[in-house]
């Protein structure tokens, strides 16, 4: 049936359908327009035509069953499929376990909006200000700049843009809704259940933080040194939380202080356990439980963190190579031990903890001793005097993905050591938990729940952080507390859960900073400034410094803007396969096996035609007439320009001086022209009819 056929007021109904889901696919729709799809459904399905009535029925079964594709279109401008491609996000956004937007937050601290900056990165994370500090920035090795040179320091630039806003009063939280009547109680206070808190107070939610610690915080007060985050830093952050509303009930232990009954009868309608990995593991060697001089990292860093850390004498074994083992080693460095060895039973190459972090160790005087696997603490009358090791190979790789330490026989030799902290690992503490029906522990000691969604068994409970997945990082917990929040509100509005992967929405689309292809070249990833070695050993002064504010606006202009750019070649094709030329040297487009990229080629080699701005899906690549010239852009990077040919006649631009010169040496010329003299087509055509009249008259 062809659309001539169509009565007038179905062809109108059409286009005017056809439009919404077209400004829809683009993320540049409202919830409203969702409404007008299903009335034109309904519309269309009471044609009396067959076909029409079919494409209306469709409508409405589509909008049952994919709806939430649509309002997720919508609302967060993602695409669940990922078949949508201007609604991409960008790889580092999408490696961000919050789903920060982080081109657009980068591109805004470049304009100098550090404050609107920091408000977009909290539309995803309550914490910017700390995660800009001790973050394990999944996103930077996900960033396209290192198919270049390096990763773009984004976790630098999350930290001054957030010490110049949050450093100083005045910053305002987001309007939370108004108050629904629903109770949620949270059992922990630390980066998981402050999320989960923060995003429901502002869905309207009454929230209750229960903690068995006197403060809130969890891990990034109690674990993590002062040196690498300040307690005025968290501080701020928490009490921006505090300012919401958030009720909270210190010192009181789940099953001990309070029980599930108590929260219920109070009326709390649902709950979210965040209670951590707060419970070191043991090593399981000989002598380990023999002496008091063997703690684990956890409890060290705890008590470290309130000032009552026991003397450990000056030889200090620390076991492990994640990141509590280097906070534990530096820490007693600070603490007054003057020979601090890590020992790890792999390779340097394997060590999970943050390669800056071990630089700075290193640094500051603590050694590393690899391939070392501890088999017993050595001892007598009570205090320990050594720990015995066996040499270790690397074999296959285990369940990690890391090589196996395999033993060498005949190996044995001993570290003489005054202490043992053992940092290997960590898990949760069961107590007080039985009373929550449902709830159910894996052999690792982690809360059971829907992977997807953080529900357990019971409906009413929900867990996430490192009670779900162990000891893991902080953006990882505040990403399972803003994902337990949604889906405990979509459990009081009767929606269902969410059985998909929690996708990155894109917040906000900036516009592009503005620089030259030689700048965008050029520059390369800065130094974050770092406290002097010798003074930083003495104390727990905070040792990462923040960006100078010209080098943080500079580091800026090196993002590529993945967000609009999604690098799938189609201008490289067009300009080298299509139209033979070789004018955009772009190998970082390729993700595995990256070429050379040089911005400064294209102004030597192109000619301004502007097939690659045509094809480009996203808008990334512009060609635009500004200050009489032609300019071709990249994300905001002028790849070229030249001077604009206007018209002789009429005056309107023609395009770039080179692009007219070449397309004349390809195109036989129409009409005749004096040298130098350009005509559009409409004033060529005139002239050769003026031309025409005065031979024949």
């Amino acid at each position: 049936m062809s659309q001539t056929q169509l009565a007038p007021h179905l062809k109108k109904a059409i286009f005017s359908l056809s439009a919404v889901l077209e400004k829809i696919s683009l993320g540049k729709a409202f919830p409203e327009d969702l409404d007008i799809v299903a009335s034109a459904g309904e519309y269309l399905a009471s044609s009396q035509n067959e076909t029409v009535a079919s494409l209306g029925k469709t409508i409405a079964t589509v909008l049952l069953s994919e709806g939430f594709c649509m309002d997720a279109h919508i609302r967060d401008h993602i695409c669940l499929t990922g078949d949508c491609e201007p609604l991409s996000p960008a790889p580092c956004q999408c490696a961000c376990p919050a789903g920060i937007d982080v081109a657009s937050y980068v591109a805004l601290i470049g304009q100098g909006k550090d404050r609107e900056a920091v408000t977009l990165i909290r539309e995803s994370n309550p914490f910017p200000w700390v995660c800009g500090l001790v973050c394990t920035h999944p996103c930077e090795a996900a960033c396209v700049r290192k198919n270049i040179d390096a990763p773009v320091a984004i976790k630098a630039l999350k930290a001054f843009a957030s010490k110049i806003v949050l450093e100083k009063s005045g910053f305002q939280n987001p309007a939370k809704a108004a108050n629904n009547g629903h109770k949620v109680c949270i059992v922990g206070a630390g980066p998981s259940g402050l999320s989960a808190a923060y995003y429901l107070t502002l869905k309207g939610y009454g929230v209750t933080v229960i903690e068995a610690l006197p403060s809130a915080g969890g891990m990034m007060r109690f674990g993590i040194p002062r040196y690498r985050l300040p307690l005025s830093v968290l501080d701020r952050e928490i009490s921006l939380i505090q300012d919401l509303g958030v009720v909270f009930r210190f010192n009181k232990r789940m099953g001990k202080d309070i029980t599930v009954e108590d929260l219920i009868q109070e009326g709390f309608e649902s709950f979210y356990v965040a209670t951590g990995a707060q419970k070191g593991l043991q090593m399981g060697i000989k002598g380990e439980a023999d002496f008091p001089q063997v703690m684990d990292g956890i409890t060290y860093l705890h008590l470290a963190s309130l000032g009552r850390a026991p003397s450990i004498g000056p030889r200090v074994a620390v076991v492990g190579g994640g990141n509590v083992a280097v906070d534990a080693a530096r820490t007693a460095l600070r603490l007054g031990c003057s020979d601090v060895t890590i020992l790890y039973r792999r390779t340097r190459n394997e060590m999970p903890a943050l390669n800056e972090e071990v630089i700075q160790a290193k640094q500051e005087g603590v050694r590393l001793s690899f391939l070392k696997i501890p088999v017993e603490v050595m001892g007598c009358q009570g205090k320990v005097s050594g720990v015995r090791c066996i040499d270790a190979r690397l074999g296959q790789p285990d369940e990690s993905g890391r090589r196996r330490p395999v033993p060498i026989q005949k190996s044995l030799h001993v570290f003489e050591v005054d202490s043992v902290i053992q940092a290997i690992g960590q898990q949760s503490d069961r107590d007080g938990f039985s009373a929550f029906n449902g709830l159910m522990w894996t052999e690792r000691s982690t809360i059971k729940t829907d992977p997807l969604t953080g529900q357990t068994g019971d409906n009413r409970v929900f867990a996430g952080g490192d009670a779900v997945t162990g000891p893991a990082t902080i953006i990882e917990a505040i990403a399972s507390g803003k994902i337990a929040a949604d889906n405990i509100d979509r459990s009081f509005q009767g929606l269902p859960m969410l059985k998909t992967r929690h996708l990155a929405a894109r917040r906000k689309q900036t516009p592009f900073l503005e620089t030259t292809a030689f700048q965008k070249t050029s520059l390369t990833r800065p130094l974050v400034p770092l406290l002097d070695v010798e003074k930083r050993k003495k104390n727990f002064e905070q040792v990462e410094l923040a960006l100078p504010p010209e080098t943080a606006r500079t580091e800026a202009l090196r993002c590529l803007r993945c967000d609009v750019c999604i690098r799938c070649g189609r201008c490289v094709d067009a300009c080298r396969e299509k139209l033979g030329f070789e004018a955009l040297f772009l190998g970082y487009l390729v993700g595995e096996t990256p070429g050379p990229t040089d911005f400064n080629l294209t102004d030597e080699r192109c000619i301004l035609c502007g097939a690659c701005a045509n094809i480009c899906p996203t808008g990334a690549l512009t060609l635009k007439h500004k200050n009489d010239q032609c300019l071709l852009s990249l994300c905001g990077t002028t790849l070229c320009r030249d001077n604009l040919v206007y018209c002789k006649g009429c005056g309107k631009a023609l395009g770039a001086d080179r692009y007219i010169a070449y397309m004349e040496k390809q195109v036989r010329p129409y009409g005749v022209e004096p040298e130098g003299v350009h005509l559009c087509r409409v004033c060529k055509r005139m002239t050769a009819e003026k031309e025409f009249t005065k031979q024949v008259n």
